[in-house]
């Protein structure tokens, strides 16, 4: 099954309480953070409500996950 990359690209100050309880629900919880989700029904409804807050890709079921590492300095 594909996975779905979703990252929140806008602000939740100013929205209504719903949307904010259903990007919460994502996994998101700040600007600019992304979580993978599997493609499932339930998960496409939440996007759908607050499509215009989000970025979504899809990711290959066979494509390698890279991971982001921060290298902390000496």
């Amino acid at each position: 099954m594909a996975k779905l990359k979703i990252t929140l690209v806008r602000s939740l100050i100013g929205r209504p309480e719903k949307q904010r309880v259903t990007v919460r629900t994502l996994g998101l919880t700040r600007l600019n953070r992304s979580v993978i989700h599997e493609d499932t029904p339930q998960i496409r409804g939440m996007i759908n409500k607050v499509s215009h807050l989000l970025k979504v890709e899809e990711i290959a079921a066979g494509e390698p996950r890279v991971e982001e590492k921060r290298v902390q300095e000496s």
